[in-house]
């Protein structure tokens, strides 16, 4: 069992960087069973094997890094330089590269597909114009306002819909009671025109 795993690594992508490959590989072996799902484990045992010039079985351990972290693009990289040495060798063998990962095309993909199938109601226009007054009466005056304020109540007057202007101004007063006394001329002034 090793106590500091860091440190056991370190050695071993030391002995590696110095071209001791069969080294880096006496030092992994007697471990495989306590790092079975260690990226850097396997990383290191295939760097090691493919300086021994063991492809085949180090593309294996490549390929084992890309499906314990499929978004690490090391091993990836790893086995498509493999892949490139056996075709500039003209050597019958292929690698089967791992298929990426990338969770953002993942989810553009996804997005896609479902707006391929997005299919928007047809609606029938017709060519007859809304009348002024349908337009200056934008929703009916039993309706709330969530947020009143003098610039809608003022556009509610230019509009001619002057019971909503009132309905602005009687919510103002009571928001804002030092304007009350204004609000309450706007109010009487709106009254005088209905």
């Amino acid at each position: 069992m090793i106590s500091e795993p860091y440190l056991f690594f370190a050695e071993v992508s030391l002995d590696l960087s110095r071209g001791k490959f069969q080294s880096g590989i006496n030092k992994l072996e007697p471990f495989s069973d306590q790092f079975s799902e260690s990226y850097l484990f396997h990383f290191l045992y295939a760097k090691a094997l493919k300086g021994l010039r063991r492809n085949t079985i180090a593309s294996k351990y490549f390929q084992k890094c890309c499906a314990i972290a499929p978004a690490n693009q090391l091993a990836r990289q790893e086995l498509i330089e493999l892949q490139a040495s056996l075709q500039a060798s003209n050597c019958e063998e292929q690698i089967d590269l791992p298929p990426v990962f990338d969770p953002v095309t993942d989810e553009l993909e996804k997005l896609s597909a479902e707006l391929m199938k997005f299919e928007p109601v047809i609606t029938s226009e017709n060519a007859d114009p809304t009348s002024i007054l349908e337009q200056k009466q934008p929703f009916s005056d039993d309706i709330t306002i969530a947020v009143p304020t003098e610039s809608l109540a003022n556009l509610f007057t230019a509009q001619g819909a002057y019971k909503k202007a009132i309905k602005i101004y009687t919510l103002l007063m009571q928001l804002k009671p030092q304007n009350a006394e204004l609000y309450q001329q706007e109010i009487n002034s709106l009254l005088d025109q209905l």
